[in-house]
């Protein structure tokens, strides 16, 4: 099928190339408007308690605690300017505000606070009333300092868009020097950069095609962008890597063209399908940040192997021999594969020697994630100095009756106020909750209630008594929902964590199943997850060791926090789905020539000798790419650029390079069985092509095709 798509490919190259550049810009320019569409929520679980406990007090209540908090600083103990304050907030346009609570003074009399809260519940709207706020808001003589929910999301998803760019905009010069240095020519090396940017657009149009009927966090752009690039790079490099190796064997264009496509074509097909898999694991989790960035990471993926099986055929076939051009004088015709061999020679002479210590580095960097802790978004992600962090710190400060920590407790059915005022009491009894006060009136037998806390919202204090609130029996007839910020992260994090063996179960029964069916063999896909599960412990246990306990944070500019459970979540489906990508190139060669009768440890050596260049080339390419975002404003963009940096590195170079030839030749020839049964099955549903496209093509032209 491939190599026949290859050959077709060829013959209608003009019309691929035409069309498909037509479509990725046309869906580029058109998916420019996702932008205007792009949210900042969606990292609560929508039908956990602390929700329903939201759901009910906006109903009943309307909505409550604030969009926008401004600290006016001050003499705020003159009257005057209190009701200066309270005359200029409470004359805000009606359009924009649907309520505004204050100035309440601090302790030092020296400050005042104003909740607004705005007249949208949806993100998006939000983020454009507060644009139109935000210079009201000035009060002559006044200092001000305005933070809170709304600004924080405006200050991430500026600062977002901002980092995109400059990632982008420092990224693609230099992957394109890199590629000119590894192809040896100025051609060859473009047409990797071409795919990548074309996939970039592509995504985009679908994203903007999503958006319409479903909401879309602003991250899920950042997230196409990485991997659509990233991945548009690898396979580039992959198919013009192998179309150079087809020209300098003496074959002609058409059929350098066709062995490309239906060899690094069919492992581009095969890894970007479970890289998609492991992507669409994220849709098992009902929060709509992950369903977000499965949406930006499929499309990207998907569209990146799709413009390099059409794109890039067609181009290859154009341009021919004609690939070397712009070559730069001292590239050699085809780089030498001594040293892989070498490599693979000393790393099978002592595997045992080799794997057993790089387990136990690998184990040992994993060893701090078993003391993870998870956390939410918070003003945390933005760097210090940030006027809408360093609001919310001071509201957190000073104002910590007001600040957005504490429980929102919602109880229906009760209608005697004895009972009630049993419950504060009970409430307030509990170890780590302070002060219980009513919310708002009681409203058709609703009761609105705020509890504070006597220590961090997402402390293991505050964690307790949210588990002990809820453990209190309410009013005879009643029915009791805890929300707040404790509740919302630890309702998220039950939801995460109920779902997460379904995901676990679905990356590994689908990289089982795949590649058992690529390679015929069981043993090989059981190593391959054996292997991205020690790529995984390993960089997780680093990123953990540095953003939540700080060894190395301040170098970074991050300030140590529980690690975004939602962002691990992408990590992990990312991390797992690269470095099987990775193993599928190294073991196609591999499988390759063992069809060809090679003994196990020659199929091995081959495998590292054609395929140890190049991935460790893609490697350093996506470092470049993935290692722009470590330099973001944003701390959870910074998280991924760093942690992608770490796998890379890791599973290119430890892992497949060493670990992978250890473990093959201490396993011999147990590696490719299969059992009878298996085997055939295998056989007869085998997702490859034979070892050789020219034999494969003639076979399907020998077949004989129906008519009509």
């Amino acid at each position: 099928m491939f190599a026949k798509w290859g050959s077709l490919a060829y013959r209608r190259r003009w019309v691929v190339l035409v069309a498909t550049v037509l479509l990725a810009v046309v869906g580029g320019v058109w998916g420019l408007g996702v932008f205007d569409k792009l949210s900042q929520g969606g990292y609560e679980a929508p039908t956990s308690e602390a929700a329903r406990a939201n759901q009910i007090a906006e109903q009943t209540f309307g909505r409550q605690g604030g969009d926008v908090f401004v600290v006016y600083g001050g003499d705020i103990a003159d009257p005057l300017v209190q009701k200066k304050i309270a005359d200029h907030v409470g004359g805000l346009s009606k359009d924009l505000v649907s309520k505004a609570v204050g100035p309440v003074p601090s302790d030092d009399r020296k400050q005042a606070l104003v909740a607004i809260t705005l007249t949208s519940s949806d993100s998006n709207t939000q983020i454009k009333l507060y644009k139109d706020l935000a210079p009201l808001l000035d009060i002559d003589g006044l200092t001000e300092q305005v933070g809170g929910l709304v600004p924080t999301q405006k200050a991430i998803s500026e600062m977002s868009q901002d980092d995109l760019t400059k990632a982008e905009a420092v990224s693609l010069p230099l992957v394109l020097i890199l590629l000119v240095v590894i192809f040896g020519g100025l051609v060859a090396a473009s047409l990797p950069v071409l795919v990548g940017g074309l996939a970039i657009m592509g995504s985009l149009g679908v994203l903007h095609a999503i958006s319409l009927g479903v909401t879309v966090n602003s991250f899920a752009v950042n997230v196409a962008s990485l991997l659509g690039l990233g991945m548009a790079i690898d396979y580039g490099l992959f198919m013009v890597g192998r179309f150079r190796e087809e020209l300098a064997a003496g074959r002609s264009t058409e059929d350098a063209v066709r062995r490309t496509v239906g060899s690094a074509g069919r492992t581009v097909v095969f890894s970007a399908t479970l890289l998609v898999i492991a992507l669409a694991g994220l849709l098992l989790f009902p929060q709509g940040f992950l369903k977000s960035l499965s949406y930006g990471g499929m499309s990207a993926v998907a569209i990146a192997a799709v413009v390099s099986l059409t794109l890039l055929p067609a181009l290859l076939g154009i341009l021919g021999h004609r690939v070397d051009k712009l070559s730069l004088p001292w590239r050699k015709k085809q780089p030498s594969e001594n040293g892989w061999r070498k490599l693979a020679g000393k790393v099978m002479k002592r595997p045992v020697l080799i794997a057993v210590p790089i387990v136990a580095v690998l184990l040992g960097l994993g060893a701090p994630f078993l003391g993870v802790q998870f956390g939410q978004v918070t003003e945390k992600v933005l760097p210090e100095g940030n006027s809408a962090r360093v609001a919310v710190e001071t509201i957190n400060k000073n104002f910590s009756a007001l600040s957005s920590s504490g429980f929102k407790i919602v109880i229906t059915g009760a209608d005697d106020p004895v009972a009630m005022q049993d419950l504060m009491k009970r409430i307030g009894d509990v170890q780590g909750v302070g002060e219980v006060r009513p919310g708002a009136e009681p409203k058709d037998g609703t009761w609105l209630l705020s509890a504070g806390l006597d220590s961090d919202a997402l402390s293991e204090q505050s964690k307790q008594a949210l588990k002990d609130v809820r453990a209190l029996e309410p009013p005879v007839g009643a029915e009791m929902y805890v929300g707040g910020n404790t509740a919302v992260v630890s309702d998220s994090l039950d939801a995460i964590a109920a779902k997460l063996p379904l995901m676990i179960a679905l990356l590994v029964g689908a990289t089982l199943v795949l590649m058992f069916l690529a390679f015929g063999s069981v043993v090989l896909p059981l190593k391959a997850v054996l292997m991205s599960a020690f790529s995984l412990s390993a960089t997780f246990g680093v990123l953990v060791w540095i953003f939540q306990e700080g060894h190395g944070a301040s170098w970074l500019g991050v300030t140590p926090a529980p690690l975004e459970s939602g962002i691990v979540v992408l990590m992990a489906a990312v991390v797992f789905g690269l470095s099987t990508d990775y193993e599928v190139f190294l073991l196609s060669r591999m499988v390759e020539a063992r069809g060809k009768g090679a003994s196990t440890e020659e199929a091995v050596t081959t495998g590292l000798a054609k395929t140890g260049r190049v991935i460790t080339a893609a490697a350093l390419l996506l470092i470049v790419v993935t290692g722009a975002f470590a330099f973001s404003q944003v701390a959870m963009m910074r998280f991924v650029g760093v942690g992608m940096i770490l796998a890379l590195v890791l599973d290119a170079t430890i892992v497949r390079m060493l670990l992978v030839p250890a473990v093959m030749k201490m396993l011999g020839n147990a590696v490719w069985w299969a059992p009878g049964p298996l085997r055939r099955i295998q056989e007869r549903m085998a997702i490859h092509e034979g070892d050789d496209p020219d034999e494969e093509l003639a076979r399907l032209e020998r077949t004989p095709q129906p008519v009509g």
